[in-house]
């Protein structure tokens, strides 16, 4: 039986290895390569053949919802997961739309995980209830929607950055971004939401679920 290659797409090593240990066990999936940033990301999806893409949403140097498109474009056929830190309510349906065909949180229990990479992988798509529901729920009269849907995925990024805590300094070093650049992210943001500083953005983030406030 030929096994389903995976590519495993997440800047922390440790992470990597987790998933690669997961993987061993099984008898139909292989990890047959890694990528720490997006452009190891592009070199590898261009020069080989995949079965499945399990990628991280933030990966350094790049927006993780430009990076679904970009492969999306060049590889139309490549299942891709997304194994990500932030929870559903936070990226999972913009990530849908850019072309992933699932999405999945790393509190998420080894079980969990392997039958989402096979669903996937056979051309499936995998969400989770609450997922299917922010879909829905997206889907609603425009005078109804909510402020941070009005962001665009770069803003949004920042916006979320922002609201954990992360300074202008901080943020635009992670998205090699000058601080220019950031500050007039932010002002947008400030601007589309209807809002004064980040206070605000930090308790309309928890207020609609976006964060916890034990994360902060």
């Amino acid at each position: 039986m030929d096994k389903i290659r995976v590519l495993l797409a997440d800047d922390h090593a440790i992470i990597r290895d987790g998933l690669k240990q997961i993987l061993a066990d099984t008898e139909d999936l292989v990890v047959g390569g890694e990528a720490a940033n997006g452009v190891e990301v592009m070199h590898l999806v261009r020069e080989q053949e995949w079965g499945i893409l399990v990628l991280d949403i933030s990966m350094p140097g790049r927006n993780g919802l430009d990076l679904i498109r970009m492969i999306k474009d060049e590889k139309p056929l490549l299942p891709i997961l997304i194994l990500s830190m932030h929870h559903e309510e936070q990226y999972a349906v913009r990530a849908i739309h850019a072309g992933a065909a699932g999405y999945l949180t790393k509190e998420s229990d080894a079980d969990v995980l392997l039958g989402a990479i096979r669903r996937v992988a056979h051309g499936g798509v995998y969400i989770t209830e609450n997922v299917t529901e922010l879909m829905i729920r997206g889907i609603r009269p425009a005078n109804e929607t909510l402020p941070h849907t009005a962001l665009s995925d770069r803003e949004y990024q920042v916006f979320n950055m922002l609201v954990m805590g992360a300074g202008l300094t901080e943020i635009g070093a992670e998205l090699s971004l000058s601080v220019k650049t950031i500050s007039t992210h932010k002002t947008h943001i400030l601007q589309k939401m209807n809002m004064s500083n980040t206070s605000e953005l930090i308790r309309y983030a928890i207020s609609h679920g976006l964060i916890e406030a034990s994360e902060l």
